[in-house]
């Protein structure tokens, strides 16, 4: 059935290489508006696949426009054009045509994000940061770097050059700093050979393997479990309140604050503090109770 398949679209071969495939994405015909909206209502309405395959291939040559602008990041094309494309699979997948606008002007986002999402996780084995203001600073370093004449000279960024670009992007002067230096550094490959005469192996032989084995996995896991279950009958002796106070501040990631639970419960912060050092207090003296009893065999689990 169409609902079933599978996009597929044209890849870049070991054998064709680029321009193979530059040449083979020229055949598919671009879309008017009109014929775009159609095919657009066909993949929302009946997720028609031959629609959805028509509205991704006409915009493969976007795809390939949008990755050349990453080429300078030393990945291969293959791989930036890829990751556009899936990029644009799920724009189309989200594309909603009642909006009015074109899908290529929808899609870019989509693509690049894609793109650039991969290059953060594959230019350098430290992470180059994953907020906005960083993901701004890397892919526009260099471009910055170029505008002020310092992408070849090697040489580190003055205070005044620094400044500017941590205005003109909005970052800090640090992260500036901080990302210059990453981006000037080169990872090595741990597949490289170590010496020039091919019989030494890889620099990654000698890497120790950190992987523990399965006997202490195993033995880990279990304790952790002892541990959980522990820490759940320590928390059933609380009542509701000690509960909800040692949940809310010691249990999740973002602990709420003693103001807000005071107001919650109508009391002072002060008395908020004494309940949580109680009900801690309560727990450790049960888990001390109950390291001083033999430890019971762990039910089997059923089958």
């Amino acid at each position: 059935m169409a609902a079933t398949r599978a996009l597929a679209v044209p890849a870049i071969s070991p054998d064709g290489g680029l321009r193979q495939y530059l040449q083979d994405i020229q055949k598919f015909p671009m879309l008017d508006a009109d014929e775009e909206y159609r095919l657009a209502k066909r993949w929302t309405e009946d997720a028609d696949y031959d629609a959805a395959h028509k509205l991704v291939t006409s915009h493969l040559r976007l795809v390939a426009k949008i990755a050349s602008g990453y080429r300078g990041y030393g990945l291969p094309m293959a791989e930036l054009i890829a990751e556009g494309n899936i990029g644009l699979m799920q724009a189309v997948k989200k594309f909603e045509p009642e909006r009015g606008f074109r899908l290529s002007t929808y899609a870019m986002w989509w693509i690049r994000a894609s793109i650039q999402e991969f290059v953060l996780r594959s230019w350098s084995l430290v992470k180059m940061g994953s907020s906005a203001a960083q993901k701004r600073l890397f892919f526009n370093l260099k471009k910055m770097r170029k505008r002020l004449h310092t992408i070849d000279s090697g040489k580190t960024l003055s205070p005044d050059e620094i400044r500017t670009i941590a205005a003109e992007l909005n970052v800090k002067e640090q992260d500036v700093i901080d990302m210059d230096h990453r981006m000037g550094a080169h990872d090595q490959r741990l597949n490289a050979p170590i010496s020039n005469e091919g019989d030494g192996g890889e620099w990654g032989d000698l890497l120790a393997d950190p992987a523990e084995s399965h006997e202490t996995t195993l033995a880990d896991h279990q304790e952790f479990r002892q541990k959980q279950a522990l820490m759940g009958r320590a928390i059933a002796t609380l009542n509701e309140r000690e509960r909800d106070i040692i949940t809310e501040r010691r249990l999740k990631e973002e602990p709420q604050t003693l103001e807000a639970l005071a107001q919650h419960y109508n009391i002072s912060r002060e008395r908020v503090r004494q309940i949580e050092a109680r009900a801690l207090e309560k727990m450790t003296q049960f888990v001390m109770d109950a390291a001083q009893k033999p430890a019971l065999p762990t039910p089997a689990t059923a089958a």
